[in-house]
């Protein structure tokens, strides 16, 4: 892998000449972030060496390179997936290339299913800490001491002083935020009562497909990483019966602007 990333960071390199601060991965209906940066480069994923594409609907599949208040930024519209037949290698390689393209900081953002009942659908929530209940972890096999060390302390998986300053920023800008656990599963299959019944026993407070691999390979190199995710459906008799993926797009675009306004904010004063 460590000859896969050189290739494709020498790659881009030679297309941008661009060595960003700020890592940002964009998920289901959170794609508009990129209209926040003046843009200077993008390159679409079907023209980066070792680079997979995105199959889902509601992420486009580039990296954008561009500037936020003097802040660098490169943005992952759209990520890849464990259910889509990717392994977790390839869900998480355009972390190792963000880490070696100079990234120090990563955000990352999900649409999930809430089953704390202070949420509703369209809550902002901070992430504090995750669950991983993925069937395959990103680092099993051979570790190279040249990405991070054999084992990883997750104590912290998301800084404290990031979730801290996102706070104080959403109370300046009267955006209203949780914070809770995270809970991956593989997916993609949203999950029924019972599963929603266990992610709360289990201690987590929304679930999704994605996010936990990334943190994971994030905090292997050492990247100071920050999540935020959009309650797009409530894991109860009351909505369960009638979400699809539309929905989540549409859920995840009307809480769209705050998260922009969020994230904008935490990359200009962080």
């Amino acid at each position: 892998m460590w000859e896969q990333v050189q290739e494709t960071v020498d790659y881009i390199v030679s297309k941008t000449n661009f060595s960003p601060e700020y890592g940002v991965i964009l998920g289901s209906g959170l794609g508009g972030f990129t209209n926040d940066l003046e843009v200077e480069y993008i390159l679409p994923y079907s023209e980066i060496p070792n680079f997979p594409v995105s199959t889902v609907e509601g992420h486009q599949g580039a990296l954008v390179f561009g500037n936020i208040n003097g802040k660098k930024v490169v943005a992952m519209q759209g990520r890849f997936h464990f259910y889509e037949g990717y392994d977790m290698k390839q869900v998480t390689f355009p972390v190792r290339v963000m880490k070696h393209l100079g990234v120090e900081k990563l955000i990352v953002s999900n649409a999930s299913g809430g089953v704390n009942p202070n949420y509703k659908v369209g809550s902002i929530v901070i992430i504090k800490d995750h669950i991983n209940m993925m069937p395959e972890h990103p680092l099993r096999g051979k570790n190279d001491l040249k990405f991070g060390p054999r084992f990883v302390n997750m104590s912290e998986p998301y800084s404290r002083k990031m979730m801290a300053k996102a706070k104080e920023i959403a109370s300046d800008l009267d955006i209203t935020v949780h914070d809770g656990v995270y809970l991956g599963l593989q997916g993609p299959t949203f999950e029924t009562l019972s599963e929603y019944r266990m992610v709360k026993l289990l201690g987590a407070d929304c679930v999704g497909m994605s996010t936990v691999p990334e943190v994971i390979v994030a905090r292997h190199m050492e990247l100071e990483t920050f999540g935020i995710s959009v309650i797009t459906d409530m894991g109860n008799e009351e909505s369960i019966d009638s979400i699809t993926h539309e929905e989540v797009l549409e859920a995840a675009k009307e809480a769209e602007p705050h998260v922009r306004r969020l994230i904008k904010e935490l990359i200009t004063q962080y």
